[in-house]
Formats: structure tokens, C-alpha cells, sequence
């Protein structure tokens, strides 16, 4: 096929999520009507990461959440974190920030629990992040009335350039703000 790695590169491009491969399989099926093997297109990705490793380019082409994304490369993250701290008018609140800390440690999780770990209600903070696609409904758990249950989602893993929650810091790797607890939440409670 002729221009695959300029057909690829367009639709990692233009996508807001990483792709994976089958995505990609699919577009270039619906478009040229022809199936383009695994491995030709992993080797067609690896020539495309190779050449945006160079110098000259300020992104790169990563493998996160099972797929691929251009991402900015780390020398200019300050730079466009001005732009962005400028158009971001809807941040997430502390709240809402401590409720995606705790889904994404002690996925997946109910309301219930949520609401015992942070000590007021999480209502609003779940359906900002609901609406924001950082965490998805899971399923129902097991426990007497069936509660919702909440995971991190796609999204939540593009955004913060993970593979899988196995990529998130280790508890113990972050230093509380004040010593025994992190923002008012027991240690024995974040350990479980």
C-alpha cells in the first residue's frame, strides 16, 4: 500500500486517544478495502517512534493504554503547560482530584467506599469525573444493594501516559504532607 506510514501517522494524528492496532486496522480496511497484517503494521509504528525520536521534532510517538499517541516530549512540558495552564478554565477541584486518586489505588470501588476513605460525600466529584470520561461504571458489587462500582478509564490512562494502574506510583513512593497522613487520609486506610 502506497504512503501506509503517512496514513498511519495521519490517524494516530488526529486522534484524541491512543489507537491501538486494531483501530488502525479498521480504518485502513474501511478506507483502501485491504487488511494490513500485524506485523507490517507494528514494523510501519516502530519506523514511525524511530523517527520521531529525533531531535528535530518536540513530540514523540508513544505506546500507552494498549495503543499508540503522539505525545510532547518531556524537554518541552513546561512550555506547554503555560498554554495550557491559560485555556484550562474547567480543572478538576481538590475533591474531585482526591476521588481519581482513589479510584485509580483502590479500583474498582463503590461510592461507599470512597465516601469512608475521603470522610464527606463524593456525589459531585464522581459525576464530574464520569463526565470528564476519567472513570467508567465497572459493574456491581457483590455487597447487600448492589452498589455501583468505579474504575479508571481510557481516557484517565491517555491523559496520564500510563500503560496500566500497575504504572501509577507506589503508595510508598509518595511523601505525605504531613507525616502519618496524606491530604487527612490515615495511612492504614491508603495501605489496604
Amino acid at each position: 500500500m502506497e504512503n501506509l506510514l503517512q496514513h498511519i501517522e495521519a490517524l494516530i494524528f488526529t486522534s484524541e486517544s491512543s489507537l491501538t492496532l486494531k483501530d488502525i486496522q479498521e480504518c485502513l480496511n474501511k478506507r483502501f478495502g485491504l487488511f494490513v497484517a500485524d506485523a507490517d503494521l507494528q514494523a510501519a509504528l516502530e519506523q514511525l517512534t524511530e523517527k520521531y525520536n529525533a531531535p528535530e521534532f518536540a513530540f514523540e510517538l508513544k505506546r500507552i493504554s494498549k495503543g499508540y499517541l503522539f505525545m510532547t516530549k518531556a524537554d518541552y512540558h513546561e512550555t506547554v503547560s503555560v498554554l495550557l495552564k491559560e485555556k484550562t478554565v474547567k480543572r478538576l477541584t481538590t475533591a474531585a482530584m482526591e476521588t481519581l486518586a482513589i479510584i485509580a489505588y483502590k479500583q474498582p470501588i463503590s461510592k461507599t467506599e470512597i465516601e469512608m476513605i475521603r470522610g464527606v460525600s463524593a456525589d459531585y466529584s464522581i459525576q464530574k469525573l464520569l463526565e470528564k470520561e476519567l472513570i467508567v461504571i465497572a459493574g456491581r458489587s457483590e455487597q447487600v444493594g448492589k452498589p455501583v462500582l468505579y474504575a479508571t478509564s481510557a481516557t484517565f490512562m491517555d491523559y496520564f501516559g500510563l500503560n496500566s494502574v500497575d504504572d501509577l506510583p507506589k503508595l510508598r513512593d509518595i511523601t505525605a504532607p504531613e507525616e502519618g497522613s496524606s491530604a487527612g487520609v490515615p495511612n492504614e486506610t491508603l495501605n489496604n
